[in-house]
């Protein structure tokens, strides 16, 4: 998708990352200390129950933050690419081909941990977190376990991995604006590479609307088809958490048009 992209009722303007990486950081941080103080108020025995996501305890949950909050600190210390292959939106779309790996990599992290260490452990992170942040070029590339990419990209997705499971957790984490605005503008621009086109509407108010999905060209007027909900219904339609026949039914995402079910496309990650 290129640099950063910022929407304005189904336009797109590209913004250069140098005017949206201190932003981008402060929202990230901010929901990272949100999500380390909200672990700090889990009780002991909640941590080997079910979790909200199928196969994994809370316990398990719990180290995953770790692992996504501490990540940019771990491929800052491995050795600088020589350039950058793929941005957040290409980088949510490869996801599904890591799923296994980590999985695993979760499972072996919350092996054997006392609640006492796995908040000690997102509370670290969360902190390291900040420090990479304060301390990191954004136009830097690092590598991840997809391909390389600019610091400022991935810290992108540092975000949405904090909004996510942020709301996996019980009681969830309720992202605060700005949060759920970048969140839902990344998920967004992933929609529009994995279906690009114009002919259907999605809209997420008050946050973005954009075109996607190959066919006719919708210039002006009301558009013939179009998807709407609010955002935190389309952060979990878009990560899995919720099925399209869910929202659908309840109400909480209205479709018309003859094309408008993009449920096919769902989940983006």
């Amino acid at each position: 998708m290129g640099r950063w992209i910022a929407f304005f009722a189904g336009s797109v303007r590209f913004v250069h990352p140098a005017a949206r990486t201190t932003d981008v950081a402060t929202v990230t941080i901010a929901q990272w200390r949100s999500i380390a103080a909200a672990v700090e108020l889990l009780p002991d025995d909640s941590f080997d129950r079910p979790s909200t996501l199928p196969g994994w305890r809370v316990a398990d949950l719990v180290a995953h933050l770790a692992m996504c909050a501490s990540a940019p600190a771990r491929w800052l210390a491995e050795p600088t690419p020589a350039k950058a292959e793929v941005d957040a939106a290409a980088y949510f779309l490869c996801l599904r081909g890591a799923a296994d790996d980590v999985d695993a990599r979760t499972r072996e992290r919350a092996r054997g941990k006392t609640p006492m260490e796995l908040r000690a452990d997102v509370r670290a992170a969360a902190d390291e977190l900040a420090a990479v942040v304060a301390t990191t070029d954004s136009a830097r590339v690092i590598p991840t376990r997809l391909a390389p990419m600019r610091f400022d990209d991935f810290l992108i997705t540092r975000c949405v991995e904090g909004v996510v499971h942020g709301l996996d957790l019980d009681p969830p984490v309720t992202p605060d604006g700005p949060a759920l605005k970048l969140v839902t503008k990344a998920l967004l621009a992933a929609l529009m590479v994995k279906a690009p086109g114009h002919t259907v509407e999605m809209r997420v108010p008050p946050f973005a609307a954009v075109q996607c999905v190959e066919g006719p060209r919708h210039t002006r007027g009301t558009p013939s088809n179009v998807v709407e909900t609010d955002a935190v219904t389309w952060v979990q339609l878009a990560t899995g958490r919720l099925g399209w026949s869910d929202v659908i039914g309840d109400g909480r995402l209205r479709a018309s048009g003859e094309r408008s079910d993009i449920s096919g496309l769902l989940p983006l990650l």
